[in-house]
């Protein structure tokens, strides 16, 4: 190997070395020992040119080789760097997909988790940690006994079998939070089979659901999606009025607490105030900021539940125009401690509080209190609650008009039923609807309609506001179309009303 090698090293300088000695043996011959017999001298003329000739092929295969190694090397150095580049745009793009499925995992306003067979959390989410009061650490790889109550465990145990038997089970129930709300929950627990079929763990989700009216929600009342049809039993007399008083004396118990807790939070500011910013599409010397006041539960803040989703216990039990009174004297105090705004203030009023006769009493009783310009406030109606309850609507508008403050109409389409309302209800402000609004750039009959709106509107001296505006191409059209305000996610999101400056 090693005289191959050598030899190898050698051979490339062999014919450079013998071009070199005939070289110099001419010029010996040449200065030293004159002319050599002529046919010496062809002899090593002939071997002269032969290894000069070598020579020049050697050197052009050598380049050729060169020349294909050069190529061979840009090759594989672009597939590299094609190689770096795609490697680059996966880890980018897994980047986003995590970030993407961290967003969705922390923020979605659902409890997610997986338990393992012997019930150990292997997974949850935020909203799931938030539910319970606890870290991570807390959680992971606990037993679900470890960190939860009797009341959310039952849910779980009360089912395992058909779990474990690969069943998904639906269930329906009422679990109460760290601070004792009671919500309801559509549970699903999915069981996790392996490649054999045995079941290794199953995951749970807990979905948050607005009560329905006369609906009784009764504890683990289970489904599940593979189990067969339950055999009937021998019928048995049925005393109806025990079951109608059992459910009746359920309920009434079930909407007492429920009731007395929302009081209880009310009383006790658990309730909060966000702002949503609404932007005149024109710009003038004298606009006044304008503010759309939402509430929300601590729950709701802390990622628990949705926005406005525990709104409709608060409806269904009759106790919003309480809440709008809570929200009325928050917004009055703040105007007391900041006495040179000149902000208008949107409050939404609930169907309850337009048929509550006290309640524009209660509003003069705490501008005069305050001595706040009852302009600041411009309280605001939905289409739908309007419609439902002309009458006091009617009245509600004219009490509070008398008073100065300003009323505005929300979710208005071009629906007739909708113009003729405002022949019989006077308003400040027309809220187009917004769903009319996020189509005005490619639905040729919504942009119509959203025209039509505005000059019904400027006709009848209602300024307008866009509901839903998401886009400084649809804010363009709105200023085309001659829109007064726009509101939504484009112009401003919703936040803490302790933030705002006056």
């Amino acid at each position: 190997m090693q005289k191959t090698s050598l030899l190898n090293n050698i051979k490339p300088f062999f014919a450079v070395c013998t071009a070199l000695i005939l070289t110099a043996v001419f010029i010996i011959n040449i200065f030293f020992l004159g002319e050599l017999p002529s046919h010496w001298s062809a002899i090593l003329w002939f071997s002269l040119v032969l290894v000069l000739i070598i020579i020049i092929f050697q050197i052009t295969r050598t380049q050729k080789s060169i020349q294909n190694y050069t190529d061979q090397l840009q090759v594989t150095k672009d597939r590299l760097t094609n190689e770096i580049k795609h490697r680059l745009w996966a880890e980018k793009k897994a980047s986003e997909s995590v970030i993407k499925s961290l967003i969705i995992d922390e923020n979605i306003p659902v409890m997610l988790a997986y338990f393992s067979a012997d019930l150990r959390c292997r997974y949850h989410n935020r909203t799931f940690r938030r539910w319970f009061g606890l870290k991570p650490d807390q959680i992971d790889g606990q037993l679900l006994t470890d960190f939860s109550d009797d009341d959310f465990f039952s849910g779980i145990k009360n089912c395992i079998t058909e779990i474990s038997a690969g069943k998904t089970i639906h269930n329906q129930r009422i679990l109460k939070s760290i601070k004792g709300f009671p919500y309801i929950f559509v549970e699903q627990y999915v069981p996790h089979l392996d490649n054999k079929g045995k079941t290794v763990g199953f995951y749970t989700m807990h979905t948050p659901r607005a009560h329905e009216k006369n609906s009784i929600v009764q504890k683990n009342k289970i489904t599940n999606t593979n189990s067969p049809e339950p055999q009937k039993a021998p019928e048995q007399p049925i005393n109806k009025e025990k079951i109608i008083l059992q459910r009746t004396q359920t309920q009434n118990s079930g909407i007492a607490t429920t009731s007395a807790r929302i009081a209880q939070a009310i009383e006790e500011g658990e309730f909060s105030l966000y702002y949503q910013k609404i932007n005149p599409i024109k710009l003038t010397k004298t606009t006044s900021s304008h503010y759309e006041i939402l509430v929300r539960m601590s729950e709701e803040e802390n990622g628990l539940m949705p926005p406005g989703s525990f709104l409709p216990f608060v409806d269904q039990l009759k106790m919003m125009p309480q809440l709008d009174r809570w929200i009325v004297n928050h917004i009055v105090k703040w105007l007391s401690t900041h006495p040179q705004s000149r902000s208008i203030f949107c409050l939404n009023v609930a169907k309850d509080t337009l048929s509550d006769q006290a309640f524009p009493g209660f509003i003069q009783g705490q501008l005069q209190k305050m001595n706040i310009p009852a302009a600041n406030l411009c309280f605001e109606i939905e289409l739908s609650d309007a419609q439902a309850n002309i009458t006091d609507t009617a009245t509600f508008s004219q009490k509070i008009h008398k008073l100065g403050s300003l009323i505005s109409l929300c979710s208005f389409t071009n629906e007739s039923n909708s113009i003729e309302l405002l022949d019989q209800i006077k308003v400040d402000y027309l809220k187009i609807d917004g769903s009319l609004i996020c189509n005005i750039l490619r639905d040729a009959e919504d942009l119509e309609s959203v025209i039509a709106i505005d000059k019904l509107a400027h006709k009848k001296g209602i300024k307008t506001i866009a509901e839903l505006v998401e886009s400084d191409e649809i804010i363009v059209k709105l200023q085309e179309i001659g829109v007064d305000y726009a509101q939504g996610f484009g112009i401003a999101k919703a936040c803490p009303f302790k933030d705002l400056e006056s």
